[in-house]
């Protein structure tokens, strides 16, 4: 596998007990995995309990899937006061959230700049991926093994890797013979990506599908055969369309009423020929960024 994707996925695991007990000292008190939100905040709190923490984050800096999902389109689904932290005021009261529901590079600051202010980098390793995590049951303490060569003992190993941490790679026939450009949302590259004059494809319509699509959509042209539901006035003119009937999605609504309207549907050809209905179509029709 050449594309981003393919390089970045990685074969963590864990075993118990392990073959070759580790020494009897251990390095740190705790070992946290992840650098999102959570291990971030986890941190600071041990930290403030007078414990030695070593937080081993396999990205290259702070913010966990904000630092991942960085997709166009990407933002957040929770008012920002209330996806910000609440252990300082003082944090509180000098953070300006620009937006209701903040996009992912305003999220990325906000965690970068929480990183900065409580000095937390110092007890970061990054680019670190966990491969191993053992625990010896006679000396009590853990060894945790990463990708860049790190062998670190600890009495207590914290998994902030979050619920949904593992991309989803869908098992599909010749996926890995695809010569073309492939992406995960969830592995996003830290570059632009061009879709100009490419053919697109999208699987997935769940909340990042839907973010993501109408971006690209922006720059390349995506078309297909989809079931459009639209609404014919009693004069025969079509007022409505939408994908999905009753959600209107940006962008992908106005080419579907623009493709209906295009098919020339009569009023004759309405179902029990009534007028004012709701009718569902096969229409073909090109989204552009025209």
């Amino acid at each position: 596998m050449s594309n981003d994707v393919r390089k970045t996925l990685g074969n963590s695991k864990m075993v118990s007990p392990i073959s070759t007990p580790p020494n009897s000292v251990y390095d740190v008190d705790a070992v946290i995995v992840g650098a999102g939100f959570a291990g971030m905040y986890m941190l600071y709190r041990l930290r403030n309990q007078g414990l030695t923490v070593q937080i081993l984050e396999a990205g290259d800096a702070v913010g966990g899937t904000w630092y991942w999902n960085r997709y166009p389109g990407a933002r957040c689904d929770t008012e920002s006061m209330f996806y910000s932290y609440q252990f300082s005021n003082d944090l509180q009261q000098e953070w300006e959230w620009t937006e209701r529901y903040p996009r992912q590079p305003e999220i990325l600051r906000y965690a970068n700049h929480v990183a900065d202010r409580f000095d937390l980098r110092r007890d970061i390793i990054f680019g670190a991926r966990v491969i191993s995590a053992k625990w010896h049951e006679k000396k009590q303490i853990w060894h945790i093994a990463t990708s860049t060569h790190n062998q670190i003992s600890a009495q207590f190993c914290i998994m902030a890797t979050g619920c949904l941490s593992s991309p989803n790679i869908p098992d599909i026939s010749g996926l890995n013979e695809f010569e073309g450009e492939m992406f995960h949302t969830g592995l996003w590259p830290d570059r632009h990506v061009d879709f100009s004059n490419k053919s697109v494809a999208i699987l997935g319509t769940g909340s990042s599908g839907i973010q993501v699509i109408p971006e690209i959509a922006k720059e390349a042209g995506i078309e297909g055969v989809v079931y459009i539901q639209f609404f014919i006035d009693e004069k025969g003119n079509v007022t409505e369309a939408y994908v999905q009937k009753g959600v209107p999605n940006t962008g992908l609504d106005e080419a579907a009423l623009s493709a209906v309207k295009k098919s020339k549907w009569k009023p004759a050809q309405q179902r029990d020929k009534k007028v004012g209905v709701w009718q569902t179509v096969p229409v073909k029709f090109e989204l552009t960024s025209n």
